[in-house]
C-alpha cells in the first residue's frame, strides 16, 4: 500500500493559484458508459471522512459583473416558457439516439456527439456531414411552427486534443505531453486552434479541458491529465479555458472563433482508490481541495461556462448527487456562474436513481443531465418530478437560467445556422499548415529524453537508418484514444490525410540529406544499418478500458524488448521512442537501448520527433530536448502512486526530469526485477496466450459433470470427453486447442466475483480470440456466464461459429448485455466465461477479454 500523500500547504497552493490567476488575467482545454443504477448495498458516504465545509474552500472571482440587460433577457424568456420547455433545456441527448425531430418536439437544450457517435454512424464521416447535421439540429431548435420558443440548441463534443472527431483535423499531443512542455502560451495557442477547427465543423462547445490531477498511473485516463502536480495543472487550466473561449470582457469572448469550455471532471476523478476509473475517492477534504480542485480555481476566474460532474464518488457519495460539493462549494463558495453538466448517464449511478429517472441529481445541483441514450425517459420522469414537486420549480428555474445565460453570453440567439457563421464550412482550416506547425512545435517540446548513452543523439541524417517497431508507421498508436473513435482503434491510415507518422518524418529528412531510411516493423534488414530507431508503445485506449493492474508494460510480453536486444546483438545502436499515455516500468527496454525518448501520444505531427532526433545540415541539433516529466517515472512496476511531494518519494526519474543535449546522457544499467509477478493480470483480460491471468483458474468439465483444474499445457477430462493441447500462434504454444468427443465445458473461474457493470452498460463485449477447426456434429455451442448458485446467462453461438472461416483466427464478440438479458448478474460474475460444445468440436482459444476490439459480433437480444 502506498504512503498517503501529504497535501499541499495552504500557502504553497495559494501561491500556485495566484500565479495561475495572474497568467489568466494578463493574457499571458465523454462520454463514458455508466451503470444503470448503484447497487442497494453500495457503501454509504462516510460521515466524518466525507464531510465538506465550504468555509474551507477558496473563493475565486467570477469575471462577469452583474448584467441587468442580460438578466432581463433571461427572465423574460424564462417567464414565457412552459414547464415542458424548461425541462427540455436541462436534458442533453446524444446524436446516436436523438434526431432533429426530437429536438423540435421536446425542445431539448443541448445535444452531444459521444466517442462512438457520428453522422450516419460513420466514424470517418466527412466534415460536410458534421456541419450539415449541426444545421439540422439548429433549425429544429429554432422552429416555432409548433408553438415552441426559439432557443438555440448547443452541441457539445469531446474535442480532446484538437477537433479529434473529424477526419483531417489537427491532432495535438494528449495532455500528458502538453504537461511535459511547461509552456502555457503554446497551450493557449493550441486551445485557440482547437476552437477554430471545432467552429468550422459546426459545434460551439467542447468538453475540455480535463484538469484532473492523476495520482495513480494505473488509471486509464491518466493521459488526459497534464500532471500529477496540482501547481502545474493550475498554471495550465485557466490559460486553456481562455484559449478556447477568449478573454472575458473582450469582443473575442465566445465569438465565432471561440467555443464554450467544460472544465472536467468535478471532483477528484484523478484520486480514486487503486486508480479505478469511476471509483471512490477517499482522500481528506484538504487533499480534495488542495490537489484535485487546483485546476478549477483559475478556470472559474477565466470564465469557464460549464463544469462537468465526475463519475467518481467522494467517500461513497457519487459526485452527480453530491450537493455539498456541487452547490455549496462550486456554485456558492467558488462563485461559479456557469452551468454544471453531467457525464454519460452519470446521474444513473446516484443512489436510488436509474439512467431514466433521477430528480436527486438536479436537487443536488446538476443543471444539465447528459442522458445520451436515455434522454426520453429522463425527460418524462423529470417532467413528472417537477409537476409532483419532488423537483422544486425554484431549482428547475435556476438550472434553466444558468443555461440561458450562457447561450445569451455567446450571442447564439442572434447567430444564423452554424454553416453561415464566420468559420462554418471553412474546412481548409482543418489541418492547415499553420495549425500543423503549432502541433509540430508541441511535439518537439513535449519529448522527454531519459537516456543518451555516449551522446548517440542527435543522429546524422546522412546515414543508413533502420526504422522499426509497430509504432513507427501507426497513426492510431501515435494519436491514442479519443481519435475519430472513442478508443482510438480500428482506424486506417487514410483516415489521417493531414498527418505524418514518425516514420514519415524520419524518412523525409533522412532522404533529403542524402541518407537511407528503411521501414521494417520486425527489425529485419538486408544491409546492416548504421542505427535503428525503434518506435513502440501502448495500444490506443480510453477511460476504463485503459485501467491497469500494475505498471509493467504489456506484462513484459510485448516482443519489443527482444527486438531491441536482437538489434544490439547485431552491433546496431538502438534509439527507442516510446509511445504511451503514462510512464510505465521499462527498465529492461531502457537498458537495451542506447537512447530512450518518452514521446507520449504526439498526435498528427510525427515529423516533430525527427526534428529533435536528427541533426541539421550543419551537424548540430535542429532542436534541443525541452520536455520535462510531468509524471514521476516508476522504479518498480508496483510504484504506481509515488508522486512528487509525497512522503517516501523514490522514483526512477523524478518529476521535472528531462535531459538536454548539453547534459551527460549516460545511464548505468537499471535493475531488471519489476518487483511483481510478471504474469500478473491487467484490466479485463482473463485468458492470455493460452493461460488464465492472475486471479482466474482454467477448468475442464466433462460430459459426466466431473471438473478438473488445469495447470499444464495438456489435459483431458476423466471421461475423455474434452481434451486440451497447446498450439502455436504468433508465439510458441500461444493458444490452447480444445477437442470434444462428448458434451463438455471450458470454464474460466475468478477467485473473486468480477464487477462488469460499467462494461455492460458501456456496450463492451466479451471477446474470444478463437479459431474454429471443426464444428460440433449437432451444430450447437454456447457461451455462458455464471454469477453464483442459480444465477447464469447463456448465449447460443452455433450459428455464429458456423459462419466463421474454418482454420482462421477471429475475434468473436458476445455483448455482456446479452448475457445480462439472459439472467447473468454482470455485477458479480464468478465464472465470466464458459464455452460449451459437443462431440466433434475443435476450437482453439488464444485470448479472452472484455474489450471493444473485435472482428465479428454475435447478434443477440439485449432486452
Amino acid at each position: 500500500m502506498s504512503t498517503p500523500r501529504a497535501f499541499l500547504s495552504a500557502s504553497r497552493l495559494s501561491a500556485a493559484l495566484a500565479a495561475a490567476l495572474v497568467l489568466a488575467a494578463c493574457g499571458d482545454r465523454e462520454a463514458a458508459p455508466a451503470p444503470a443504477a448503484t447497487p442497494a448495498d453500495a457503501p454509504a458516504a462516510t460521515a466524518d471522512a466525507g464531510t465538506v465545509d465550504p468555509a474551507n474552500w477558496p473563493q475565486p472571482e467570477w469575471p462577469f459583473a452583474e448584467d441587468a440587460a442580460l438578466e432581463q433577457k433571461v427572465e423574460a424568456l424564462l417567464a414565457s416558457m412552459t414547464v415542458e420547455e424548461k425541462v427540455g433545456q436541462i436534458i442533453q441527448g446524444d446524436i446516436g439516439s436523438v434526431t432533429p425531430e426530437d429536438v423540435r418536439k421536446y425542445r431539448l437544450g443541448s445535444i452531444l456527439a459521444g466517442g462512438g457517435s457520428d453522422p450516419g454512424g460513420q466514424y470517418n464521416a466527412k466534415a460536410e456531414a458534421w456541419l450539415a447535421l449541426a444545421d439540422e439540429f439548429w433549425e429544429a431548435s429554432m422552429d416555432t411552427s409548433g408553438g415552441g420558443k426559439a432557443i438555440p440548441v448547443i452541441w457539445g463534443i469531446d474535442a480532446m486534443h484538437g477537433q479529434s472527431n473529424i477526419v483531417g483535423a489537427t491532432l495535438f499531443p494528449h495532455n500528458i505531453g502538453l504537461g511535459a512542455m511547461r509552456n502555457p502560451e503554446l497551450l493557449r495557442e493550441i486551445a485557440r486552434i482547437t476552437a477554430i477547427e471545432t467552429r468550422a465543423t459546426g459545434m460551439e462547445w467542447t468538453f475540455a479541458p480535463t484538469v484532473a490531477v492523476p495520482q495513480d498511473d494505473r488509471w486509464g485516463r491518466a493521459y488526459e491529465g497534464y500532471s500529477e502536480d496540482p501547481e502545474l495543472v493550475a498554471s495550465y487550466a485557466g490559460v486553456f479555458v481562455e484559449g478556447l473561449q477568449g478573454k472575458p470582457g473582450t469582443p473575442e469572448f465566445l465569438d465565432d472563433h471561440h467555443v464554450m469550455s467544460s472544465v472536467k471532471h468535478y471532483l477528484g476523478d484523478g484520486g480514486t482508490a487503486n486508480g479505478k476509473d469511476q471509483g471512490d475517492t477517499t482522500v481528506s477534504e484538504a487533499e480534495l481541495r488542495d490537489i484535485h480542485a487546483a485546476g478549477y480555481i483559475p478556470s472559474i476566474a477565466a470564465g469557464a461556462q460549464a463544469v462537468m460532474a465526475s463519475f467518481n464518488s467522494f467517500h461513497g457519495e457519487k459526485m452527480h448527487g453530491h450537493k455539498p460539493l456541487l452547490t455549496d462549494v462550486l456554485k456558492e463558495r467558488m462563485s461559479f456562474g456557469g452551468f454544471i453538466v453531467g457525464d454519460w448517464n452519470g446521474h444513473g449511478q446516484v443512489r436510488g436513481c436509474t439512467n431514466t429517472d433521477c430528480a436527486q441529481t438536479f436537487v443536488a445541483g446538476l443543471d444539465m443531465a447528459m442522458a445520451p441514450d436515455s434522454w426520453k425517459g429522463m425527460y418524462d420522469s423529470t417532467l413528472a418530478h417537477v409537476k409532483a414537486g419532488t423537483l422544486p420549480m425554484e431549482r428547475l428555474d435556476d438550472a434553466v437560467r444558468r443555461i440561458l445565460r450562457v447561450k445569451f453570453r455567446a450571442n447564439l440567439f442572434e447567430k444564423p445556422r452554424p454553416s453561415e457563421r464566420a468559420l462554418g464550412g471553412k474546412f481548409e482550416l482543418l489541418g492547415s499548415p499553420e495549425h500543423r506547425e503549432v502541433a509540430r512545435r508541441a511535439v518537439r517540446e513535449s519529448l522527454v529524453l531519459l537516456k543518451n548513452q555516449g551522446g548517440i543523439l542527435p543522429l546524422s541524417p546522412n546515414s543508413n537508418v533502420l526504422v522499426a517497431g509497430d509504432g513507427a508507421d501507426n497513426m492510431s498508436k501515435q494519436a491514442g484514444g479519443w481519435t475519430l473513435t472513442w478508443q482510438g482503434s480500428d482506424t486506417k491510415r487514410e483516415d489521417f490525410p493531414n498527418a505524418d507518422t514518425i516514420w514519415d518524418g524520419l524518412k523525409e529528412q533522412v532522404e533529403a540529406a542524402g541518407g537511407r531510411a528503411t521501414l521494417s516493423v520486425d527489425g529485419s534488414y538486408s544491409a546492416k544499418p548504421d542505427v535503428a530507431v525503434v518506435v513502440f508503445g501502448e495500444e490506443p485506449y480510453a477511460e476504463f478500458q485503459g485501467d491497469l493492474a500494475n505498471l509493467m508494460f504489456k506484462g513484459g510480453k510485448s516482443g519489443d524488448l527482444e527486438l531491441m536486444r536482437k538489434l544490439k546483438a547485431d552491433g546496431i545502436p538502438v534509439v527507442a521512442v516510446f509511445l504511451s499515455g503514462r510512464p510505465l516500468w521499462l527498465n529492461r527496454e531502457i537498458n537495451a537501448a542506447d537512447a530512450f525518448v518518452a514521446a507520449w501520444l504526439p498526435g498528427s505531427e510525427g515529423g516533430g520527433v525527427a526534428d529533435v532526433l536528427l541533426q541539421g545540415a550543419d551537424g548540430k541539433p535542429q532542436h534541443d530536448f525541452k520536455g520535462k516529466l510531468s509524471f514521476s517515472w516508476p522504479k518498480r512496476a508496483d510504484q504506481y502512486a509515488n508522486n512528487h511531494g509525497q512522503e517516501g518519494y523514490d522514483p526512477l526519474f523524478a518529476f521535472g526530469h528531462g535531459l538536454t543535449y548539453a547534459d551527460n546522457g549516460d545511464l548505468a544499467a537499471l535493475p531488471e526485477d519489476p518487483g511483481i509477478d510478471a504474469d500478473a493480470a491487467s484490466g479485463n483480460v482473463w485468458f492470455e496466450r493460452g493461460v488464465p491471468t492472475t486471479g482466474l483458474t482454467l477448468r475442464l468439465v466433462g460430459a459426466d459433470g466431473t471438473a478438473m483444474d488445469v495447470v499444464h499445457p495438456a489435459a483431458k477430462t476423466a471421461d475423455g470427453s474434452l481434451e486440451m493441447t497447446a498450439v502455436n500462434t504468433d508465439v510458441q504454444e500461444g493458444a490452447r486447442l480444445f477437442a470434444w468427443t462428448g458434451a463438455g465445458t471450458v470454464q474460466l473461474l475468478s477467485n473473486a466475483p468480477l464487477d462488469l457493470t460499467r462494461e455492460t452498460n458501456g456496450d463492451v463485449p466479451v471477446v474470444l480470440s478463437l479459431r474454429v477447426d471443426a464444428m460440433p456434429s449437432d451444430g450447437k455451442a454456447a457461451l455462458l456466464a455464471g454469477c453464483g448458485e442459480g444465477c447464469s446467462g447463456t448465449v447460443e453461438l452455433g450459428d455464429a461459429l458456423a459462419a466463421l472461416p474454418v482454420g482462421q483466427w477471429t475475434r468473436l464478440a458476445v455483448p455482456l448485455k446479452c448475457l445480462r438479458a439472459q439472467g447473468a448478474d454482470t455485477g458479480r460474475l464468478d465464472v465470466p466465461v464458459q464455452l460449451r460444445a459437443g462431440a466433434g468440436a475443435k476450437i482453439a482459444l488464444a485470448r479472452v477479454a472484455a474489450s471493444t476490439e473485435f472482428d465479428q459480433q454475435v447478434e443477440c437480444a439485449t432486452n
